[in-house]
């Protein structure tokens, strides 16, 4: 016959004596009592007594056992405290590992409740808890949560400062991490100059401060620590590194769009070629850029385009075809009108169709019409011109690499572009990094609300860029690890 003991499965109770144990539908109820025999601490001296003054019972919430809730009937006695010198008279008895003061949990599921609520917060951790057998409201999840004391971290040698939303595009908050480890250290109710500034004036001891472009941090930072080193972290560089680079390659694309669909020169070219020449001609008279849109009666912000485009070359876009399913068949359609250029659309759409092409002979004519079957590159966007350009040449197939070459020998500027990468990967925190660590890939170029996305963030970020200070010219420093190494002036 085995033998258990009820204390050996709770050790919780094994300070108290068990009376009675009911086990009904879905709830366990233990009817317990504390030991006569064992004198008891006064929380307010630490004196040792036995002079019971009463007794009363505490209902205390404990683990589930078997799928069933668990309630604990415990009767617990108030004693009196035997120094008189002692401002509490009478004090209750609490029992480690099974009553905490003002507690209806043990501290086994109050640890449970904490998790819970830390990783769910309010009604998701109801929720979660209620199928675990333990019955609490959103709002008493949220209080246990807001009941966690925070730890307090250590200030850092490398602080790492960003904004996050509260409600996107109204409320934002900042946080403050160890750049180093990804540690939290505090947050911050807003994200304004005068807040950033306030809490490293009261948090000296960091070194530098690795942090994004906005100029609210930057002059917050030179105003309460004007001697730490200002990093601009890994991933905004290359945001704003590719941000940079799609402009250059819009500005450019005369150079590159021969090689890909013919650039379509009617008369939407023609009138912005005049615009353009008549927004320089009022400029060479002196006319303001206001002046300049109300007479030619266009947008201010066209006006500025056409005005900082000395060439007109310049303003050339070239056309952003998207994917179609005629792309599969380009080969064999550049092919068959190379053999025979008159030969009709029907027979190119009899033979594809053979070939497994589902669509209709109008999306088949207009490709046709566009130029696509005889360019270079069946589509070539701006976007993607930039991130071929971006891309570490190891890290491209064969026809990448030979679309790329063509792209970089258009023009000086885009031979300039192309070294980007390289330089990249031979900076000195690259060289310091593991293989393995390395980002080989180019910034990430979103849709049209954003010129770029770049890597996708991480949560650890490590300062291992090219740090500014601020005043004063910015230094070649690199932080790996928190520590740094290098010198010298960046020009």
């Amino acid at each position: 016959m085995c033998e258990i003991r009820l204390e050996d499965l709770l050790p919780q109770l094994a300070a108290v004596r068990v009376d009675h144990v009911e086990a009904s539908g879905d709830l366990l109820r233990i009817t317990a009592r504390t030991r006569d025999e064992i004198a008891a601490v006064c929380p307010g001296c630490g004196t040792e007594s036995n002079w019971v003054h009463s007794r009363y019972v505490r209902h205390v919430a404990d683990e589930t056992v078997g799928g069933r809730a668990v309630v604990i009937d415990l009767s617990v006695r108030r004693l009196y405290c035997e120094n008189p010198e002692c401002p509490k008279i009478t004090f209750a008895e609490q029992v480690t590992g099974l009553t905490v003061r003002y507690q209806r949990r043990t501290p086994a599921l109050q640890h449970v409740v904490n998790a819970v609520a830390v990783a769910l917060a309010g009604s998701a951790g109801a929720r979660l808890l209620a199928v675990l057998h333990y019955a609490l409201s959103w709002a008493s999840v949220l209080n246990c949560l807001m009941r966690i004391p925070v730890v307090v971290s250590a200030i850092p040698r490398v602080l790492g400062i960003d904004e996050f939303a509260l409600r996107r595009g109204h409320r934002y908050a900042t946080i403050i991490i160890d750049a180093a480890t990804g540690t939290r250290v505090d947050v911050l109710a807003d994200r304004t100059r005068e807040t950033v500034a306030d809490w490293l004036r009261e948090h000296a001891g960091f070194e530098a401060v690795c942090r994004d472009g906005a100029g609210s941090f930057a002059q917050a930072v030179t105003d309460a620590a004007p001697r730490a080193v200002q990093i601009m972290d890994r991933w905004h560089m290359w945001h704003l590194l590719g941000g940079a680079a799609l402009k250059e390659v819009l500005a450019h694309s005369a150079c590159w769009a021969p090689l890909g669909p013919p650039i379509r020169d009617g008369r939407r070219a023609q009138t912005t070629r005049e615009r353009r020449q008549q927004v320089h001609d009022l400029r060479d008279h002196g006319v303001s850029l206001h002046e300049c849109a109300r007479r030619l009666n266009i947008a201010l912000n066209t006006v500025k385009r056409y005005s900082r485009h000395t060439e007109p070359d310049r303003l050339i876009r070239a056309p952003q075809y998207r994917p179609t399913l005629v792309d599969p068949y380009r080969e064999h359609l550049r092919r068959r009108r190379a053999e025979d250029p008159a030969v009709p659309v029907t027979h190119l759409l009899a033979e594809i169709r053979q070939l497994g092409y589902t669509d209709s002979a109008n999306l088949l004519a207009r490709y046709i019409t566009q130029g696509r079957v005889e360019a270079d590159h069946a589509t070539l966007s701006s976007r993607r011109t930039a991130r071929l350009l971006l891309t570490d040449p190891a890290h491209l197939k064969e026809d990448q690499a030979a679309l790329r070459d063509k792209l970089a020998a258009a023009c000086p500027q885009m031979t300039a572009s192309r070294a980007v990468p390289a330089a990249r990967c031979s900076s000195p925190t690259a060289r310091h990094r593991p293989e393995h660590q390395r980002s080989t890939c180019a910034p990430r170029l979103a849709g049209p609300g954003s010129p770029t996305a770049g890597p996708r963030r991480s949560s650890r970020r490590t300062p291992d860029c090219w740090p500014t200070r601020s005043p004063g010219p910015r230094t070649s420093r690199t932080w790996k690890g928190g520590h740094c190494t290098g010198s010298g002036t960046v020009p």
